[in-house]
């Protein structure tokens, strides 16, 4: 069984920058694709960005150069680098752990709110 806790989200003026971190239990971070997902009010969950076994990641469109996954196998975490926020970015960020992208399931964390805003 896979645990994953969220860390580091927070209120932050536009234009700054947060880094989120999601520690893994139960198994090893490089073991698994590795996904931020986000969630605003109303909206879908959509999927910010992953990194398959430590290694090749893929951003999503709209944060593309602005922010950045990766994995740290020392401390088992895989983090989220967010610069130049942008109100639109406010969401519930969840980390999210699968062991291949046709795999029947897969583990979620609880969440860390982000919230960009003068």
């Amino acid at each position: 069984q896979v645990h994953l806790v969220e860390s580091g989200g927070g209120l932050v003026q536009p234009g700054g920058s947060l880094r989120l971190s999601c520690a893994v239990s139960g198994s090893a971070v490089n073991d698994y694709i590795m996904a931020w997902y986000r969630q605003a009010p109303g909206k879908v969950r959509e999927l910010v960005a992953d990194i398959i076994n430590g290694g090749h990641s893929n951003i999503r469109d709209s944060v593309k150069g602005r922010f950045t996954i990766s994995t740290d196998s020392a401390t088992n975490t895989v983090s989220l680098h967010m610069d130049r926020l942008q109100p639109e970015d406010t969401a519930v960020y969840l980390c999210n752990a699968k062991k291949s992208y046709f795999a029947a399931n897969s583990y979620w964390g609880q969440g860390t709110q982000v919230t960009v805003s003068s």
